[in-house]
């Protein structure tokens, strides 16, 4: 077969990367916007490879119980898949499933790489519990939506702004962007067409709620046959560094980090405060006859950050607790530095 011929297909399972499996005459078939049990009409888009082939849905014939009109309706399976954004492949699935489907994913990856297996997992439908003894952190919205607190659109070539068509590099305009807070939304909404360079605009809005916008043009190819230096970006790099180096602070709790506006923080505006009260929860249970980490130990974080779990770390053991964190990215590590003072030696 070839691409561009059109099958139906039988989907059986849920892969890494937001794609579904299928099989056909035995080769492997991965498809987004579908889920297991369903059967769909596929238009092949890849058979180059002998190992799998990759296709598009063009039509639901047997629906899942868990499908639900898509949280982005310009992703949803009756829109032409050239012209789907990209960035919410499981948009379509209610919400408690979505989590099921993605533990899978992860607990298979676990088992096929590293041969782990009896991780005890507890789901709960409404989402993780954030709250703690230090503050309380609300909930996410119910149908999974407004999470986002950086986004990045792309800016193509005639100056047209918004995210990457599914599995590519052309650029969509877009209505809304759902799975944005709102003041993110409107930011990256209130762009205009045609007034920025090609490349790149970050939004991100840290704890103080203002939306940061951090341009990144793309340089222009370097002349054929050109050696030494590439060729000028279409904006001064200096300015785009500047911008992407404002340092702004983000909460977790009552501790404070600072962190460059456009260097890694956790996208989902609850992640950073679930993941380090989960990880404080799992060492307190590990040692409930005594301290949750080892007094004595040396402890390392690695890919480090800024030291959020470094942070976690210490404020479980006390002053005295000894952590090494491990991040390649220098201006990372020199945050950490400051977030982590009171530990420093």
């Amino acid at each position: 077969m070839n691409s561009g011929d059109v099958i139906d297909l039988e989907i059986t399972g849920v892969a890494h990367g937001g794609v579904f499996v299928a099989r056909h005459e035995g080769r492997v078939v991965f498809v987004p916007d579908t889920l297991p049990g369903e059967r769909v009409r596929v238009r092949l888009t890849d058979t180059a490879k002998k190992s799998f082939w990759r296709g598009e849905v063009l039509e639901v014939l047997d629906a899942s119980e868990h499908r639900q009109p898509h949280v982005w309706q310009q992703a949803d399976v009756d829109v032409a898949p050239e012209n789907r954004p990209g960035g919410a492949d499981f948009g379509h699935i209610e919400l408690a499933h979505q989590r099921e489907l993605k533990m899978r994913v992860l607990l298979e990856a676990l088992e096929r790489f590293g041969g782990l297996t009896g991780f005890p997992v507890t789901m709960s439908p409404a989402g993780p519990v954030l709250s703690d003894d230090t503050d309380v952190i609300d909930d996410e919205a119910p149908d999974g939506t407004g999470w986002r607190t950086r986004v990045s659109l792309h800016v193509d070539a005639d100056g047209r702004i918004g995210p990457y068509a599914a599995r590519s590099h052309r650029v969509v305009e877009v209505d809304d962007l759902p799975l944005a807070t709102g003041e993110v939304q409107r930011a990256a909404l209130g762009l205009r067409s045609g007034t920025h360079a090609p490349g790149r605009i970050d939004l991100v809005q840290p704890a103080d709620g203002l939306v940061r916008m951090v341009p990144r043009p793309e340089r222009a190819p370097r002349p054929a046959g050109a050696r030494g230096k590439r060729h000028p970006s279409p904006r001064p790099v200096a300015d785009k560094k500047n911008l992407a180096r404002e340092v702004v602070v983000e909460r977790v709790g009552r501790r404070e980090f600072r962190v460059d506006a456009g260097g890694f923080w956790q996208v989902h505006r609850l992640a950073a405060h679930a993941l380090a009260t989960r990880v404080a929860a799992v060492l307190r249970t590990a040692r409930a006859d005594g301290p949750a980490i080892d007094p004595d130990a040396w402890h390392l974080d690695l890919y480090g950050g800024v030291g959020l779990f470094a942070a976690t770390l210490g404020d479980l053991g006390g002053t005295s607790t000894r952590v090494t964190s491990v991040e390649s990215d220098a201006r990372a590590t020199d945050h950490a530095g400051e977030n982590l003072a009171e530990w420093v030696g």
